[in-house]
């Protein structure tokens, strides 16, 4: 289905198009822009309220400034859509997030006007300052350097730390804080309430309007009573809200709050703001999903709902007639339920996702026993080391690709120190139309290297189930475990708990020739393609190793003693992961069996479905099937050769 942009959004294709337009027409720009973003996504899916709420601020920032050479840096990227119909990728917009299609984030390689690649939070002061302090090194004195932060991605610390080295070093830097209370879910911590202090104040903000009212128009002070202005600002906001302004502390030009809806009113702040040198903050507030009522009304359901009739509202699900594997995460939600009710020790530690890890579930059955920390990665994995230092067991949920952001911690603060945090890193593996920003590539390498650590994976729910059982009994130590985005295997998935032995693996199937060691979900792959080579007359061997550290050596011992090749797959990166482990364990006892891996190549794997990709990667059932052919034909020949030779 076609999307029919409006009239005046028809006829741009770039923000020169964009800047022809009278102030007066913004107001219907900003419908019409907003009507297509809700046509597109209600069609073709994808992130939904973020770029509502900036429709606005978007058509302001290009309308004034002058992009591409002005470089625009959008935090996170969820509400770039508006960004990227603006910037000439209008018509190629319903191929956002499929297979081949355009990124769902901003992307270097994609557009010019993309300034900075991002998906994960908090970059976007941090990049900025670093083009603004390089062309004024360069000698671009007349560039301009913006950076949209949402006030959820502001309680990350790298955004502090950008902030506090961009007051000091007096480059051009805008930053734009969006505020609206919202991250994915809804923002917590002091910041949250800081930020509350100022858009409700009803005082400041009336006296502060008051004041630049009347000396605008009084010359008696001067040419420039701005200028006064702002000096009388400063002592009217450390009266009238009895603390210091925050970001005025950090040597920083603070403006507003403003209406983020008011697109005129931008325009105007946003051209007076362009002749300001200096490091500047400019604090609009806005509503998530604005102009779509449900939206606004339920922001986190509203936040990604999928495809939905724009009509009614209605989110589109699939209807199933017999019962339907649940997704890992609310396995692993309602497990630790389970388990903080017979181990009064539990607690659950999540940085901003409860719904995304549904942690939420603990969080409302539990509330003092379960922690959403802000988007803060580092702090959640210390925060949980603390706790384990007092005899408590911290299950400490974090997406894989986020658990990067915080490695330094898991290393120093928690293997080190031998302690008992449980790190449960969903999404590991491929996370979908998401993108590489996203996808779980590296945790079995990362986590795999760290003394102390153990690194597991389940192939179903309740080994998923058996492994948080496991990981909270006493003595367990640093423990990970990766599953990945999506549903498992399992409708009845609510299985009794049993003890998993740490470094024992699953026979699957037995047979002969070639053996397949899976590691993880990615092994139900692996029993499809054994089910496609048995109707073939081959007879693979099946093993769930369920550890990649440690191994289960006396199983492995006993499989490179007995097949004739081995075919290891993991939905994780090739170097330093499973099959490098199995490796490492042949060359340690003088195994020389071939080997083929499959996993993730090293390369830069773009977005699509997980299957998509399992394909593109080679190691979807079909994938898994040919290598054991492949294998097996090498092998016939091996055997054939010695028998002539002999």
């Amino acid at each position: 289905m076609i999307v029919e942009p409006g009239e005046l959004l028809a006829a741009i294709n770039s923000p020169d198009d964009l800047k022809k337009l009278r102030e007066d027409q913004l107001v219907q720009l900003s419908q019409e822009l907003r009507q297509f973003i809700i046509d597109s996504v209600s069609i073709y899916g994808g992130h939904f309220g973020a770029s509502l709420g900036v429709v606005e601020l978007t058509v302001a920032l290009h309308y004034i400034f002058n992009t591409p050479f002005d470089q625009l840096v959008w935090d996170v990227g969820h509400q770039a859509y508006g960004h990227k119909i603006l910037t000439g990728r209008r018509d190629r917009f319903p191929t956002n997030r499929r297979y081949n299609g355009m990124s769902g984030f901003p992307k270097r390689s994609e557009s010019e006007y993309d300034a900075f690649g991002v998906g994960h939070s908090s970059t976007s002061i941090g990049a900025a300052l670093g083009m603004a302090v390089a062309s004024e090194y360069k000698g671009e004195k007349d560039r301009q350097h913006i950076a949209v932060i949402g006030d959820g991605a502001m309680t990350a610390g790298m955004a502090f730390e950008a902030l506090n080295h961009a007051g000091v070093e007096k480059s051009n830097l805008l930053v734009i804080l969006n505020d609206n209370c919202m991250s994915i879910d809804p923002n917590v911590g002091a910041l949250k309430e800081y930020l509350t202090d100022i858009t409700t104040s009803r005082t400041y903000n009336k006296v502060r309007d008051e004041l630049w009212n009347v000396l605008g128009k009084l010359s008696k002070f001067g040419p420039n009573p701005q200028h006064i202005a702002r000096k009388v600002e400063t002592a009217m906001k450390a009266t009238l809200m009895k603390q210091s302004n925050l970001f005025e502390a950090l040597k920083f030009r603070y403006f507003g709050p403003v209406d983020g809806h008011d697109v005129n009113h931008l325009v105007t702040i946003l051209r007076d703001l362009r002749s300001i040198p200096g490091p500047k903050l400019l604090h609009c507030v806005t509503v998530k999903g604005k102009g779509y009522a449900l939206a606004e009304k339920d922001q986190t359901l509203w936040h990604a709902p999928g495809l939905f009739d724009k009509i009614t509202g209605e989110i589109y699900k699939k209807h199933h007639e017999k019962p339907q594997p649940p997704k890992y995460q609310d396995v692993f939600g309602h497990t630790i339920v389970e388990l903080a009710k017979q181990n009064s020790k539990i607690m659950g530690v999540t940085p901003a996702m409860p719904s995304g890890s549904s942690l939420n579930i603990m969080m409302e059955a539990m509330p003092d026993r379960a922690f959403d920390v802000g988007i803060a990665e580092q702090h959640a994995v210390v925060f949980s080391a603390g706790l384990a230092t007092q005899g408590l067991v911290p299950f400490c949920n974090i997406y894989s690709s986020f658990m990067q952001r915080a490695y330094d911690q898991v290393v120093h603060d928690v293997a080190l120190q031998n302690l008992n945090v449980v790190f449960c890193l969903d999404r590991a593996g491929f996370a979908g139309a998401d993108g590489p920003t996203h996808h779980g590539s590296y945790d079995i390498a990362y986590m795999r290297c760290i003394p102390n650590m153990v690194v597991s994976a389940p192939m179903n729910e309740s080994e998923l189930r058996n492994l948080m059982y496991s990981a909270q009994l006493p003595d367990a130590g640093p423990f990970s475990i990766r599953y990945p985005r999506g549903e498992g295997v399992m409708p009845e998935w609510r299985t009794p708990f049993k003890k998993i032995t740490v470094g024992t693996g699953r026979v699957i199937r037995e047979g002969e020739g070639v053996a397949i060691l899976s590691f993880g979900h990615i092994g139900n792959y692996a029993v499809r393609a054994t089910n496609q080579l048995l109707a073939e007359g081959l007879e693979p061997g099946h093993f769930d190793m369920r550890f990649a550290k440690p191994l289960d050596e006396e199983m492995l011992h006993d499989i490179l003693s007995r097949y004739k090749a081995i075919v290891t797959v993991e939905d994780g990166c090739l170097q330093g992961g499973f099959g490098s482990a199995v490796l490492e364990f042949m060359a340690d006892h003088g195994y020389s069996v071939p080997v083929k891996r499959l996993g993730i190549p090293d390369r830069v794997v773009e977005h699509g479905t997980q299957d998509e990709l399992y394909k593109e990667c080679g190691f979807d059932a079909a994938g898994i099937a040919t290598a054991v052919r492949e294998l097996t034909g090498k092998v016939a020949a091996q055997i054939g050769i010695e028998t002539v030779i002999l």
